[in-house]
């Protein structure tokens, strides 16, 4: 077994948690990522390592993005994974990863508020995918508003902004 199988590596993907406000041009925007800042906040204890794959919007991923990211998933030695995601396409990305059969535990978080805006949500939602990828069977999860979904039995709420669970064809989710 490779030493690093039971490390935790997170991979940035962009989205709204890792942006910040662009003076000059008036927008929200990615230049470096938020990642070492927030793991600071949060205290955690445990060895991480962080991995740029991308720096986009989700509403601009296509199926060369998601592949990029499944295959960043399928190189990294750790058996642990955290994807920071835009929330917009998470769910997209995450049935995509599913498909791969990976033998690892891997779960996606974002924000819908960006780190660097007051009451951002990112801090508690990479809080609840860190303690979830310890806790979790090997498999695909979203770890969004305090809550863990299999990459198939959840949506984005657009209305209310959170994701919710829906269940498979046949089954229902109490």
């Amino acid at each position: 077994m490779d030493k690093h199988s039971d490390e935790l590596c997170i991979l940035t993907t962009g989205g709204t948690f890792d942006k910040i406000y662009d003076e000059i041009r008036g927008e929200l925007t990615f230049r470096r990522s938020q990642l070492p800042k927030i793991i600071k906040a949060t205290r955690c204890a445990l060895p991480i390592t962080v991995k740029r794959v991308l720096a986009i919007d989700s509403l601009d991923m296509n199926t060369t993005h998601r592949q990029k990211i499944g295959k960043a998933c399928a190189n990294r030695n750790e058996n642990k994974i955290i994807i920071i995601h835009g929330t917009d396409s998470m769910v997209e990305t995450a049935q995509v990863v599913t498909q791969l059969h990976l033998k690892k535990t891997i779960v996606f978080t974002g924000a819908m508020i960006p780190f660097a805006l007051e009451n951002s949500d990112a801090i508690f939602n990479l809080g609840c995918a860190i303690t979830a990828v310890q806790l979790l069977e090997p498999g695909v999860y979203i770890c969004m508003n305090g809550q863990v979904f299999a990459s198939n039995q959840v949506r984005k709420n657009h209305k209310l902004a959170l994701f919710e669970g829906v269940p498979l064809s046949g089954t229902s989710i109490p």
